[in-house]
């Protein structure tokens, strides 16, 4: 998954719009009018639902975002907009379709489960009129994008001309369309590249009780021949994603704990996207979609994830990779921002690290002791040569990286070629900064950066110089 770094895919958006939101309290009373919880609310919160949900998925992973929608004249509408606008996203392709109402879930939660939920919305297919405008729309602007995706929540967007239509014009172009369906019905979606629905869609769809192998490889190869599909797919809920070309294949879930599947549903659609619009092939996208819903059932609500994220839940799962742990400044930066959001304490420090000793591993121990996330800063070769002499680094910055990597105290490791790792410290802004012993009563580069500067004494009678020294007269 280390190919999708830094990639910023065009993804194009269709679907219904709607608003998610949510009052959130505690319960520990009864009402005396009914045999009914009383919940006291605390806060309240909203984000984008439906289509919208989608879109905040692509953009967390890094993509470039565009959506077409109709969107009704009331408030809700204006509070979709504001939501838009909050995240950078343009509103220029919503169409305002006089009298119609758009989507609210609103959804009471307490003690971190769901107690109710009641919505308003119109659910009336759009008049022809605004299927005309989201044609005109695509037609020009279609050639922009990597991929495009349509989020069918039944609310009257994609009706089956439109849909039909939307499916031709991909096609044409050379775009390949991802379908999260609903309702009954699938010939709507017909020549579309795949379909992600659920295992009870799917059986609605094809009228075949999904129960075991046999049956999802029935209903799984029934969609992909009467749809027409590129590929076919079937979620599976806590058992993963099913998939069909010449054969069924089932990638295993790797959620760890479900908390709320909330938009699940959105997030396996944009990571598909995501991923197959950075090239990765059908196979790695599916594990990539999987990876990504396993970290959402975590959360409570309509939630997203992030690359970083993604990256890191997949380390997590398997045996670490140093590779997973060496980053870039822009890797960094978004990863440490991430995890501040989490609370996180972050310790920064930095060195050569050229012939890894005791020394070295009780000082990146007690620098981790001081927060949650130790970071590295890893001298260059160009720069431990300007420190140390023509004579050194012993091991190459490539080696040295990996060995410390590979250290259970430290979290990341970043390389820097210049002089001071000011840049580093100045982009990311650590909460604690440390330096050796050495550097007691001394003016620290950084210091004015961070909250704390921590001196940790070296262990005496270790060091490189002194093993080279020992190495060299051995002989």
């Amino acid at each position: 998954m280390n190919s999708l770094k830094n990639k910023e895919p065009k993804v194009l958006v269709i679907g219904d719009l709607m608003i998610d939101y949510y009052l959130w309290g505690s319960s520990n009373r009864i009402s005396p009018e009914a045999p009914v919880q009383i919940i006291d609310i605390e806060n309240e919160s909203k984000t984008l639902g439906g289509a919208g949900n989608v879109v905040n998925n692509l953009k967390a992973l890094g993509a470039k975002v565009d959506v077409i929608s109709v969107i009704g004249d009331c408030q809700i509408s204006n509070e979709i907009k504001e939501l838009f606008n909050s995240i950078d996203i343009s509103t220029n392709y919503l169409i305002f379709e006089q009298g119609r109402v758009s989507s609210k879930k609103t959804r009471i939660i307490a003690s971190q489960q769901q107690v109710i939920r009641y919505d308003r919305e119109c659910t009336d297919e759009i008049n022809s009129k605004s299927q005309e405008k989201i044609l005109k729309i695509l037609l020009k602007i279609i050639k922009n994008y990597d991929i495009l995706l349509l989020s069918d929540y039944g609310k009257g967007l994609l009706t089956k001309n439109l849909t039909q239509s939307i499916i031709s014009l991909s096609k044409k172009n050379g775009i390949r369309t991802l379908v999260d369906p609903k309702g009954y019905d699938y010939s709507k979606y017909q020549g579309a590249f795949l379909l992600t629905p659920n295992k009870k869609e799917a059986s609605e769809a094809t009228r075949i009780s999904i129960n075991d192998n046999t049956s999802l490889k029935k209903a799984i190869k029934q969609l992909k021949d009467e749809i027409k599909l590129g590929i076919s797919l079937i979620t599976l809920s806590d058992e993963g994603i099913a998939s069909y070309d010449k054969d069924l294949k089932i990638y295993p879930t790797t959620s760890r704990e479900v908390f709320d599947v909330t938009g699940a549903g959105d997030t396996i659609i944009a990571a598909l996207g995501f991923a197959l619009s950075c090239k990765l092939d059908i196979n790695n996208s599916i594990k990539f979609a999987n990876l990504a819903a396993g970290i959402v059932v975590g959360k409570i609500g309509s939630s997203t994830t992030t690359l970083n994220e993604i990256l890191e839940y997949e380390s997590s799962l398997v045996t670490s990779s140093s590779n997973l742990k060496i980053k870039n400044l822009k890797e960094l930066a978004t990863l440490v921002k991430d995890l501040k959001t989490k609370k996180n304490k972050i310790v920064f420090t930095n060195g050569c690290f050229d012939i890894l000793h005791a020394g070295h591993i009780k000082y990146l121990e007690e620098s981790k002791n001081f927060g949650d996330i130790l970071i590295l800063g890893l001298n260059s070769d160009e720069s431990v040569r300007l420190l140390k002499g023509k004579n050194r680094p012993i091991n190459n910055q490539i080696d040295r990286s990996h060995i410390v990597a590979a250290l259970e105290s430290v979290d990341y490791v970043i390389i820097f070629k210049e002089e001071t790792p000011y840049e580093i410290i100045k982009a990311i802004k650590p909460n604690i900064l440390v330096k050796g012993g050495d550097y007691e009563n001394k003016k620290v580069v950084g210091d004015d950066l961070v909250d704390e500067l921590k001196i940790v004494k070296f262990h005496k009678d270790k060091s490189t110089t002194k093993l080279i020294t020992k190495i060299q007269h051995s002989k």
